[in-house]
């Protein structure tokens, strides 16, 4: 059998990347951790966020992980470049997808949308600087949007009403293309294109993600048949409730692990 591929989110909103890593690699089992109690990493100092990546790490690395996909923009920002100067296994982090929405837009005015610490990061302001040139670019953090899909809400009358507050400003000023900088955000991405319409494009990298992880692992034997385990740090009962909302045809066994 095969060694896993290990993937973390503050919470919840990494099994958009595990979907994507699915259809991308359907053959290779993984492991998923979802640190719910620590949830959100986005309002937090980032070297809390790195002492916590490196915990959730270490347990990755015990479960035999080959491979590990930081999903989560906060933690990418805050830790991938100590965590690949530590570990002798790749990382793949998150990044907000600035440049291609740079190539995208016509009106000239790209919004991101995205958590307080990635856009607080040195790595984005580098993104902005290198990629969107003449580009306006409009920044809008989110938190609200991680606690609708923590919580299951990714549809409804509240949720939309959460979201409207957020991005008709970015559409009044101009923005005719929306970043999600947040592994949360493709799970309301059905509201969000319905309110913003037909015109604006919306920029996800999470397929982006899943084949760089096909390609690093292109040389290597993968298993027939693969397997699946989420654990939290949070409530399993939530866990339960929610997985088959974002997940439906994800058939894993979940697990609460307490890290502290």
């Amino acid at each position: 059998m095969n060694s896993p591929i290990g993937i973390f989110d503050s919470g919840l909103g990494g099994l958009s990347v595990l979907n994507e890593v699915r259809k991308t690699i359907p053959n290779e089992s993984i492991i998923y951790f979802g640190d719910s109690a620590w949830c959100p990493y986005g309002v937090r100092k980032a070297d809390e966020i790195q002492q916590r990546v490196f915990q959730v790490t270490d347990f990755l690395i015990e479960q035999g992980c080959k491979l590990i996909i930081v999903a989560c923009n906060s933690a990418t920002i805050a830790a991938v470049e100590a965590l690949r100067a530590t570990y002798p296994l790749p990382f793949i982090g998150m990044e907000p997808g600035v440049k291609p929405a740079a190539k995208l837009t016509k009106s000239g005015t790209v919004g991101i949308l995205a958590t307080e610490a990635s856009l607080a990061g040195e790595k984005f302001h580098r993104l902005v600087d290198t990629h969107a040139g003449d580009i306006k670019v409009i920044t809008r953090p989110c938190p609200s949007f991680v606690e609708l899909v923590e919580a299951g809400e990714i549809s409804g009358d509240h949720a939309r009403k959460i979201i409207e507050g957020e991005i008709l400003p970015l559409l009044d000023a101009g923005a005719d293309v929306l970043v999600l900088g947040c592994t949360h955000y493709p799970f309301l991405r059905p509201l969000i294109k319905d309110i913003s319409g037909p015109k604006v494009a919306i920029v996800d990298t999470s397929d982006a993600v899943a084949i760089q992880a096909k390609s690093i692992l292109q040389n290597k034997c993968k298993p027939a048949t693969p397997s699946f385990q989420i654990h939290t740090s949070g409530s399993l009962e939530h866990l339960e409730r929610i997985l088959p909302m974002l997940c439906p045809t994800l058939s894993a066994n979940l697990y609460h692990r307490d890290l502290t």
